[in-house]
């Protein structure tokens, strides 16, 4: 029997947003100073190209128009003294 297409829907979102949690919260691992030396930058690009991903999908959901797929993340590379 085919999944209909609410029941695809949630089992679908469920998990995806299950896994983004999880991974968002590795992300927020790389925080500890006693493990991580990271520059502001660093940790401002992080911040930024999640919320510019946050903000893509919340425009999806609210639109039919896709928006433009940002490019792969990148960090900036911490300049040695």
């Amino acid at each position: 029997m085919r999944e209909k297409g609410q029941d695809r829907f949630i089992r679908l979102a469920e998990a995806r947003v299950e896994r983004a949690i999880k991974h968002i919260r590795l992300i927020g691992n790389l925080a500890d100073r006693s493990n991580y030396d990271y520059t502001e930058e660093q940790a401002a690009a992080i911040i930024g190209a999640l919320r510019r991903e946050v903000a893509d999908c919340r425009a999806r959901f609210g639109t039919a128009r896709r928006p433009k797929r940002s490019e792969s993340f990148r960090l900036p590379v911490k300049r040695q003294r």
